[in-house]
């Protein structure tokens, strides 16, 4: 999966269409991915609290269960899958960006600050997400 994932084409930079899934993808030396992986973890950041906070004003778990409740253990796998995404991504940019270092084009630079960009997030997805391991969720 993650072969056709890091799926990588040598013509003009931009969004392409996959024919053997039917989708558009973007290739590694698209600009979008300077972003693509604050969004990403943006968007898990709003989730992970919004589900704590929702949960513990609907259906607290009981306070002597410790960090051992269904919650926490939800909020890890997410943690967890976001975590493996990123990194994902950034190991399909770098990737490019090493297979195609040769010239002095901006594609392998765009390439390997995203995969820095990536990494990053992913290293803080671990980081704010590790609490959920120890700390019981609603506090």
């Amino acid at each position: 999966i993650l072969a056709r994932f890091c799926h990588f084409c040598s013509s003009a930079q931009g969004v392409y269409r996959n024919h053997s899934w039917g989708a558009v993808v973007l290739r590694p030396c698209h600009p979008v991915h300077l972003v693509l992986g604050p969004a990403i973890w943006v968007g898990w950041f709003a989730v992970l609290y919004a589900s704590m906070s929702v949960t513990c004003s609907l259906i607290p778990p009981a306070a002597s269960q410790g960090a051992m409740t269904w919650i926490n253990a939800l909020l890890l796998v997410l943690t967890i899958l976001v975590t493996l995404l990123l990194t994902s991504l950034g190991y399909c940019c770098w990737r490019y960006a090493s297979a195609n270092g040769g010239g002095w084009t901006d594609r392998p630079f765009t390439s390997r600050v995203a995969a820095g960009v990536y990494l990053l997030t992913a290293c803080s997805t671990l980081m704010i997400g590790m609490p959920v391991v120890f700390l019981p969720p609603c506090l």
